[in-house]
């Protein structure tokens, strides 16, 4: 039977396990949303909307996106280091209850999951996505439904995962999208690689960034992010781009995120992330109260058994040491997951 726009938004959410919510109203479950608007829609009031998204598809023509800059013609079918088409390629759309507290509140964070990647990184737990390219094509139009019923079952956000090969077909579904009424804070849920030139075009429709900061050696990134020796710097010049634009980390009376700026870094064994100057980093570069997740899930993945120093999960000490640092260089704004992980470590290390 062939798969109908409405079924294949249907089905990605059903086949993620999600939450089915009724049809109340966004403005109904959260009166404080009802003073608030997205960026993206005083950009629309503005008449600049269109104009961005023209600018952004011209791109692919000599794509440009990312800082490989492989310079190949998308639009003409060619499939440059991410391997992605011109066309949108979406794995799944569902309510995601495992990413921080104050996206995921109580609804879920609405999470899309494109396919493809420019990083490849050697561990990847979602290398089937981000590597194999697993996915369906779908047209700008179909990702603005899977947004509005996402907005629709009472997710908090429209969390984007991997966005940075496809960003123009994300902008032109969100102008869509907002015609139809949509009201969502957008997530750009980034690996950190990032040109800031392209982060510009940006600015004013994206409400929440939520980068990685991967690795604060240029050895350490060559080896283990397909030879992106320019990561450290590249990704340290994005993330003041992004704090420029939307600033720290700001909820709602309800504790749900609706701007601002929210770093991540995994801790890896061996302190291969250099987890010390990473927080040392931030602490000099950014206020210190800037929201930090130090994450402890790191699991060997995809190509990791290639490198035994990094086949094996972190240890209690590992985390230990990297949440040290976070208190030691000032860092005052702390994922809650990250501080509750600290408490169950250091309580085992004591019995």
């Amino acid at each position: 039977m062939e798969i109908t726009r409405r079924n294949f938004i249907k089905k990605s959410i059903i086949l993620s396990g999600s939450l089915f919510f009724g049809n109340r109203s966004l403005f109904a479950l959260n009166k404080k949303r009802e003073q608030w608007h997205p960026c993206y829609a005083k950009l629309e009031e503005e008449g600049e909307f269109a104009n961005r998204i023209e600018k952004a598809y011209s791109i692919f023509e000599q794509c440009e996106l990312c800082p490989r800059r492989c310079g190949i013609n998308r639009q003409n079918g060619e499939r440059g280091f991410c391997r992605a088409p011109a066309r949108l390629m979406v794995y799944t759309a569902h309510p995601h209850f495992g990413e921080e507290i104050s996206l995921v509140g109580k609804r879920g964070s609405g999470t899309i999951f494109f396919s493809n990647c420019n990083l490849r990184c050697v561990f990847c737990q979602n290398w089937p996505i981000s590597i194999k390219g697993y996915g369906k094509e779908v047209q700008d139009e179909d990702l603005a439904d899977m947004m509005i019923y996402l907005q629709k079952i009472g997710c908090h956000n429209i969390n984007l995962v991997t966005p940075t090969h496809v960003m123009p077909n994300i902008l032109n579904a969100t102008r869509i999208a907002f015609k139809k009424g949509l009201r969502l804070p957008l997530v750009y849920n980034t690996s950190g690689y990032e040109r800031v030139e392209i982060l510009k075009i940006l600015d004013g429709i994206v409400d929440i960034y939520l980068p990685d900061m991967k690795y604060m050696d240029v050895a350490k990134a060559s080896q283990y992010l397909s030879v992106a020796s320019d990561y450290p710097e590249v990704a340290q010049k994005a993330v003041l781009e992004m704090h420029r634009q939307v600033g720290k980390h700001r909820v709602d009376n309800q504790g749900i995120a609706f701007r601002g700026l929210m770093i991540r870094h995994l801790v890896m064994p061996n302190n291969q992330a250099g987890t010390e100057k990473f927080v040392r980093w931030v602490a000099e570069n950014l206020p210190k109260s800037t929201y930090v997740n130090i994450m402890h899930q790191y699991f060997p993945d995809y190509k990791a058994l290639e490198y035994p120093e990094i086949n094996r999960r972190i240890s209690v000490k590992e985390y230990l040491e990297a949440m040290h640092w976070a208190d030691e260089y000032g860092l005052t704004h702390l994922d809650p997951e990250s501080v509750r992980m600290k408490k169950i470590y250091v309580k085992q290390k004591r019995t």
